[in-house]
């Protein structure tokens, strides 16, 4: 292993911090914590510390812990539209539960409003809102992610995340108790600032026949099933459309469906999906993504951009 190699890979805590994050997390921290378990491409190496929260004070606390120390963090949700590095991620890594997992659906006023914690799982904020009759909730039926991610990049299909949202609670290093913050959304993003994590939510549907509702969700998600690899680990969609554009259609022309990079495939039912087909590494999807965004580029002349984001160290895996 090469001395940058080394030093990237050196974990930035030192005694007297794991000390601390013992004393105040208990056994909710882990040290040197394989990541791959937590990410839908079951790829990654290591955190120098998991820390998991489940309130809104203990994320306050550790968030002061981080802003103290200059301590880089990372928040993994569902670890779906995330590929970490194989040299893991320096720092901590936080991971909401309990109370963040959280989702309470209610009528009112002819509207159903669904409070959801940042953690709470996209696919049970849809069931519970289309079982009250939340009209539009099968725009969303299928996002493997968390409500945070989901806010964040704006997920959806027709119709996205950000349209059915009415007020955004987060926490950060220089704020760390909740408080509300207006957000704008766009095609695959929003303007939530970088350092602050989606401590809970409230959306506002309009109400119509829940059984109506039901059956539009459960017909989207037997269209994704029949369109979408599910069989093997991938992290959905890795390029965003280019306006006017599919990116999978352009992935298709260049002939990439089928290309292989180690244990990483260009999936053969959607170009726009890399499965692991097992044994890959990080490095061979990254090298994958970036193979695919050079041949698009070359013969359609449009630079795709990346719907998954990488994080921590790549190096080749050991």
């Amino acid at each position: 292993m090469s001395l940058t190699t080394t030093a990237a890979t050196r974990s930035l805590l030192t005694a007297a911090s794991r000390r601390e994050l013992s004393r105040l997390f208990g056994a909710q921290v882990r040290f040197d914590e394989p990541l791959a378990p937590l990410t839908s491409w079951k790829l990654g190496g290591p955190a120098d510390a998991l820390v998991t929260v489940e309130c809104e004070d203990q994320l306050a606390a550790l968030l002061l812990f981080c802003a103290r120390r200059r301590m880089p963090w990372w928040v993994v949700g569902a670890g779906s539209n995330i590929l970490i590095g194989d040299g893991g991620v320096r720092g901590i890594v936080i991971r909401l539960a309990g109370g963040f997992s959280e989702v309470r659906v209610r009528a009112e006023n002819g509207h159903v409003v669904v409070e959801a914690g940042g953690s709470a799982n996209m696919a049970l904020v849809t069931a519970k809102a289309a079982s009250a009759g939340a009209s539009g909730v099968d725009s969303l039926a299928g996002i493997p992610g968390t409500v945070g991610g989901s806010l964040r990049m704006n997920a959806g299909t027709d119709r996205e995340f950000g349209e059915f949202i009415s007020a955004v609670w987060v926490q950060s290093p220089g704020r760390p108790e909740p408080h509300e913050v207006g957000v704008g959304y766009f095609y695959r993003r929003s303007t939530l600032d970088r350092d602050a994590i989606v401590a809970r939510v409230a959306c506002k549907f309009d109400r119509e026949q829940s059984q109506r509702v039901r059956r539009d969700l459960q017909s989207r998600l037997v269209r994704r099933k029949r369109t979408q690899p599910i069989a093997l680990p991938n992290a959905g969609s890795c390029f965003r459309n280019p306006p006017g554009e599919k990116a999978a259609r352009l992935i298709e022309a260049v002939g990439a469906k089928g290309w292989r990079e180690g244990g990483a495939e260009i999936s053969t039912l959607h170009a726009n999906f890399i499965n692991n087909t097992g044994g890959a590494s990080a490095k061979d999807v990254a090298t994958l993504l970036a193979r695919v965004r050079r041949a698009v580029h070359a013969q359609c002349g449009v630079d795709l951009q990346l719907e998954v984001h990488l994080i921590g160290v790549f190096i080749d895996a050991a």
